[in-house]
């Protein structure tokens, strides 16, 4: 993809006059002055404690780049604007003949066109967005929690309080002055807003795709509608171009992702995805969608490796000459999202998978046809896209990412992915199927049935079941001798599961109990203290 230098000599004048935007790629960072033993000079000690999560180890890869190379590309006359740490470059815009001289420079491996023309581009034709829209009454938006069970996870108290969450989009138009979303602005959770298209710290002048997807996340109109996770903190990046289609967007996607790292950011939800562009010679093929070819690709498994949990779209427009999923949903580690309707079957715009290496994906599924959501007027309206599911399983995993903090990212997108509706047979529709927060906490990795805790108790016990779905269950409870001290049945569902036995009237003793389900039955030592 790097600009050859001997066509870059070639161009006429009037050619090399041209402004555009490139990516410059750095050979090394030798003799960077940043250490992984002081990582605090380039990354928040909530990053830090987010690797160790992951076990996840500093390199050179998270060092800044070297000040002395952008000072010599700066030198040229090129304008740099933004650096990566992970692909080792910097975003410049100049002329072509600068451009030249910048890819001759000893320390620079290529520099690659990502965008003509200006960063501030003034054309005024609008793309066709992921999404489809219509009007729709209210009266579904409660089922596209219940789906996932986002409203069991809300009952329990847990609506992202203290996570950091960045949103990737297009814009947010409204988000600033509208009353649904006022409470962030009052509480102080909006965190940061940044435009990596223009530069500039406005978010809200140039799309409303953006609000609508937060609207998901964090809208509230009293008395009728409340996002999925609404007390989280926002760090809210534009990085799509409306107005184009550039490879340069894929590379805002990154400096977004690193930003959101160095901070100390918990969860991406990025309802984004990319193919075939305005230039067709950089666009993509099927088998680049393996995880590792694409910049945004290998940005969002970056972002997964170091412990924030995204989750992207995976795309729509089944019926297109492109019926697969987009890039970064190709991307390892990550969560990408499918759309259902709500019966839980599949859209038929949802884009499939598999990728190109042979995994399964999209990983897991939410309402993403007819998805309640607020629009820029502050009216609820229904959406359709995949854009739109992915802020529901972001809300999910808000939640557990605030219910379960001593889990690592991994745990938390397997406790999703292996407890979801078709974990055992998976497709590439909807992946592993339609994900449900009271399963994902529950869901443990044991080998048996079940298991039996607190044992020894003094008051209780409780039985996580490994499949506990509407299926009949029996406990009996014996003393040493053999007398049934205590019966019990019932019906299962991850509603009640784990299930809780009060054994607060029973003697202290040493005890048998007896659990059955259709395909089991076990006996366990239970011991009952004063």
């Amino acid at each position: 993809m790097g600009i050859s230098r001997w066509l870059l000599l070639l161009l006429p004048f009037s050619v090399n006059a041209q402004v555009n935007r490139y990516f410059v790629h750095f050979k090394d960072k030798a003799n960077s002055v940043y250490s992984a033993s002081a990582p605090l000079q380039f990354l928040s000690q909530k990053s830090i404690d987010r690797r160790g999560k992951e076990n996840f180890s500093l390199s050179a890869e998270d060092f800044p780049v070297n000040a002395t190379y952008v000072n010599q590309v700066k030198a040229t006359g090129a304008s740099v604007f933004y650096s990566s740490r992970w692909l080792n470059g910097v975003l410049i815009q100049t002329t072509v003949s600068i451009a030249s001289v910048v890819a001759n420079l000893p320390f620079v491996i290529s520099v690659e066109l990502v965008a003509p023309g200006t960063k501030l581009n003034a054309r005024t034709q609008t793309k066709q967005k992921l999404e489809k829209t219509s009007q729709l009454s209210s009266a579904l938006y409660p089922q596209q929690l219940l789906m996932i069970g986002v409203d069991q996870m809300q009952q329990q108290g847990y609506q992202g309080e203290g996570i950091d969450v960045a949103v990737l989009d297009g814009g947010f138009t409204g988000v600033n002055t509208m009353t649904a979303f006022q409470k962030i602005y009052t509480d102080s959770r909006l965190k940061e807003a940044f435009n990596f298209v223009k530069n500039t710290t406005d978010v809200y002048s140039d799309n409303s795709h953006g609000e609508e997807v937060l609207s998901v996340i964090a809208g509230t109109i009293l008395g009728s509608y409340m996002g999925g996770a609404g007390k989280a903190n926002f760090y809210l990046y534009e990085t799509e171009d409306v107005t184009s289609e550039y490879r340069v967007e894929e590379y805002n996607w990154l400096f977004a992702a690193e930003r959101a790292d160095s901070i100390g950011v918990e969860v991406i939800s990025s309802s984004l995805g990319y193919s075939t562009f305005d230039d067709p010679s950089m666009n993509y093929t099927l088998a680049d969608l393996n995880g590792h070819t694409s910049v945004i690709s290998r940005a969002a498994h970056a972002a997964a490796v170091r412990g924030i949990l995204v989750v992207n779209a995976a795309g729509n427009w089944y019926d297109s000459t492109w019926p697969n999923i987009l890039f970064p949903a190709d991307a390892a580690g990550i969560l990408a999202c499918a759309s259902v309707d709500g019966n839980g079957l599949w859209s038929n715009f949802s884009l499939v998978g598999p990728t190109a290496d042979g995994r399964i994906k999209p990983d897991v599924a939410a309402m993403g046809s007819g998805t309640s959501v607020i629009n820029s007027s502050g009216v609820l309206i229904g959406q359709y896209g995949t854009s739109f599911s992915t802020p529901l399983i972001a809300s999910l995993v808000i939640g557990l990412r605030q219910a379960l903090p001593n889990a690592s990212a991994k745990e938390i997108c397997s406790r999703i992915i292996n407890s979801a509706s078709l974990a055992e047979t998976p497709n590439n529709q909807l992946g592993y199927g339609i994900p449900n927060f009271l399963k994902a906490m529950t869901f443990t990795s044991f080998d048996d049935a079940f298991q039996v805790y607190p044992n020894p108790t003094s008051q209780e016990i409780k039985i996580v079941f490994k499949n506990p779905d509407n299926s009949r269950f029996n406990f009996s409870l014996y003393d040493a001798n053999g007398k049934m001290i205590l019966e019990w049945s019932d019906t299962l569902s991850w509603q009640n599961n784990p299930y809780a036995i009060d054994l607060s009237q029973v003697a202290a003793g040493v005890y048998f109990a007896k659990i059955s389900q259709p395909t089991f039955t076990r006996t366990v030592r239970v011991v009952r203290i004063n």
